[in-house]
């Protein structure tokens, strides 16, 4: 995904790169530059533009550039990526999907103003969130595309080492005719990571709840219909560190060897397992790890399509896709039915190519036990980027924060649905039915 160019100095300078303009604009003309677009025009010149060449092409929409030809549908805007580049200049990035499912991450640059938009260049960046191409910043803060070949793993995803940031997690509370309940995550200093709330904005009191079994923590609140349009904002200070193999006492089997509702273990998940090790069967957990690991990267693709996002091992098993929540979801299940302990853990990647703005949702791994061990392990980043497959199997980078872990999760007091599945957005219920709450994660890179 293309940064997003939030400095404005280095965006313009950017924009003069990419599409030939002057940066050295007549005194005359920065007088009468106007304020830039909100992010919502842009989001909004963007669809229309997609909608308008959609219907002019037979319902399909058309990407061409040195390496496609394709007729595609839209799928959605990445709100959190759209910038201004200049007074009228923008970036948007969208995913289009074509006739066979596959999903591309387009870039588009714009040029005008609203109602007079133009398309100054597109590129396809990703396909099924595999990159074609990373971005790199020169010392004048221009930026030009790099290949995959030549980039380093800052490029690809990874900050090794330790990451310092501000994390916001901000929530706004939907229209509230009469009373609810909301359940938030919150994200706990454990051996990797550092977490200090600075600032907690909440309209009503508030409790923490204790999830034993797991070692989290959630915020519960009472809400009623005057909390309604309300945010909850809450800032953290993270100091997190690239997570490597790490010591510990031997796992309880009744929670680490168990399935859970959407991740069960024997029956074919165990078969699966089995044949996929073949020989390996007699070897260490270690070893059984690696080549599960491999199997799944092998035989399933990172897509956002179906029922994709519930972790569910059935889902990823039939259909060989999803996204994050499936592909650790699909691991666990088949470790846990060979004896292998693993678990499940959730939270977001802060983006390294980039010091400030938002992210694309949350992010979710898993860990495995063997030779006295925890294992971190990210099979849906090898999965997308597979010249990290080894760093993947054993690490997690530094600029992650982590929410929860575990699945299944019981507090008191709990939603009327019963445990959650896993948690990292809120979870608001009215009358015993969960409400979307609009979600918002965005950062702050410190040095």
């Amino acid at each position: 995904m293309n940064p997003q160019f939030r400095n404005f100095r280095a965006t313009l300078a950017c924009i003069c790169l990419l599409v030939g303009y002057s940066c050295n604009a007549p005194e005359k003309a920065k007088k009468e530059r106007v304020a830039p677009l909100a992010i919502s025009e842009i989001e909004a010149e963007i669809k229309n533009y997609i909608s308008q060449t959609t219907q002019e092409n037979a319902g399909f929409f058309p990407v061409k550039d040195e390496n496609h030809d394709l007729k595609m549908k839209l799928v959605r805007v990445h709100t959190e990526y759209l910038s201004n580049l200049g007074p009228e200049s923008h970036f948007a990035c969208v995913d289009l999907v074509d006739e066979s499912g596959d999903v591309y991450d387009v870039d588009f640059f714009m040029e005008g103003t609203p109602g007079s938009m133009s398309i100054t260049s597109t590129s396809v960046h990703k396909l099924n969130g595999k990159p074609y191409y990373s971005w790199k910043q020169k010392q004048d803060k221009t930026w030009y595309k790099m290949p995959l070949e030549q980039s380093d793993n800052s490029l690809l995803g990874v900050k090794e080492g330790k990451d310092s940031f501000e994390f916001y997690y901000t929530v706004t509370l939907p229209t509230l005719t009469e009373s609810a309940e909301i359940w938030i995550p919150m994200a706990l200093s454990d051996a990797f990571q550092e977490v200090k709330v600075l600032e907690k904005n909440l309209p009503t009191g508030a409790k923490v709840l204790k999830d034993e079994a797991n070692s989290n923590e959630v915020l519960y609140m009472s809400l009623a219909p005057e909390h309604s349009g309300k945010q909850i904002a809450i800032t953290y200070a993270v100091t997190r560190s690239e997570k490597g193999p790490y010591a510990a006492p031997k796992p309880d089997p009744k929670l680490y060897l168990v399935g859970n509702k959407l991740m069960p273990i024997g029956g074919r998940f165990e078969e699966i397992a089995k044949e996929a090790l073949g020989e390996k069967i007699k070897e260490s957990h270690l070893i059984q790890a690696r080549r599960l690991y491999d199997y799944i990267i092998e035989t399933m693709r990172y897509m956002k399509f179906g029922d994709f996002g519930r972790g569910d091992s059935n889902y990823a098993c039939d259909s060989k896709t999803g996204n994050c929540t499936d592909f650790h979801s699909y691991f666990i299940s088949l470790a846990r039915s060979v004896g292998i302990p693993a678990q499940f853990a959730i939270g977001a990647s802060i983006p390294s190519d980039r010091n400030e703005g938002g992210m694309d949702g949350y992010h979710c791994w898993a860990e495995f036990y063997a030779d006295g061990k925890w294992w971190p392990v990210d099979i849906s980043e090898a999965n997308k980027y597979t010249a990290l497959a080894t760093y993947y199997f054993g690490r997690h980078p530094a600029n992650r924060i982590e929410f929860t872990r575990g699945r299944d999760l019981e507090l008191n007091p709990g939603p009327s649905a019963g445990p959650f599945n896993f948690l990292v957005y809120p979870y608001l219920e009215v009358k015993g039915k969960e409400v979307k709450a609009p979600t918002t994660f965005t950062f702050q890179r410190k040095s």
